[in-house]
């Protein structure tokens, strides 16, 4: 991990869905399909990702106290206003540690939330929160800051960790594509959910596959950021990702 850059954010510009689409930004175009997309997946893809059936489990023998449960550390990445914050928040059993700042006028054109957004707050460091799967796994959860200044601390806050939730907003679906790349190039599995803003999504899940141009290895879900069950859900398959990856690194 040590070797894996800060993914280098550019500055979103200002202007809706063609203003901010990926050959505006990157004077790529993405062909057929939606808007928005990546120059492509990485050129050696591992097999397509397959859920495992998962196992029960075992309470310790009586008399016998049971071990503390194995601390697992998940990444909950994106872009800038995708939901992150709100991701941590929803699901940790205890109170967040959260970073927040209030925005100001110094951030026009710089930090865009999106049109939808209301947004007044923004992480300046990271979020922490942390969940107990059963008596034998806890997960901690380290929410990373979105925006471009921020980027060094990437490589600091995905040591250590198993995997990563990339949160996205469908309607802004290039923020991401730094948070992709980086994980992609520092072989951390890792899982796209798409957070359902109002219930919708402004692409379908087929379509935001395509621009995003992730392989059939990579799971894409969609959750709502602030419903603990959703997100629960989400953060079982990220790490059932990281335990499929960790089995077949074992038996190579």
């Amino acid at each position: 991990m040590d070797s894996v850059r800060s993914p280098e954010w550019p500055v979103a510009p200002l202007g809706g869905a063609a203003a901010n689409s990926a050959a505006a930004r990157y004077g790529v175009s993405p062909g057929t399909g939606p808007i928005v997309g990546r120059a492509g997946p990485p050129p050696t893809a591992p097999p397509p990702y397959r859920p495992s059936s998962g196992t029960a489990s075992v309470p310790p023998p009586v008399g016998k106290p049971a071990a503390p449960p194995i601390p697992v550390k998940i990444l909950v990445a994106g872009g800038f206003g995708v939901g992150k914050t709100t991701t941590v928040g929803a699901i940790s059993e205890i109170a967040p540690l959260t970073t927040e700042a209030e925005m100001t006028s110094a951030g026009i054109g710089v930090d865009d939330p999106g049109a939808r957004s209301t947004k007044t707050t923004t992480t300046v460091a990271m979020d922490f929160g942390c969940v107990t799967i059963d008596r034998s796994l806890k997960l901690y959860l380290f929410g990373t800051p979105g925006q471009t200044r921020f980027g060094f601390m990437w490589d600091d806050l995905a040591r250590g960790a198993l995997g990563a939730l990339v949160v996205v907003d469908s309607a802004r679906l290039d923020d991401c594509f730094p948070a992709i790349d980086f994980f992609e190039r520092a072989g951390l599995p890792f899982v796209v959910g798409v957070n359902a803003f109002d219930g919708r999504l402004a692409l379908e899940l087929g379509e935001i596959r395509w621009a995003l141009a992730i392989g059939d290895h990579v799971p894409l879900v969609q959750f709502d950021a602030r419903d603990r069950l959703s997100v629960r859900d989400a953060l079982l398959v990220v790490l059932d990702r990281a335990l499929d990856r960790a089995t077949r690194d074992r038996r190579a």
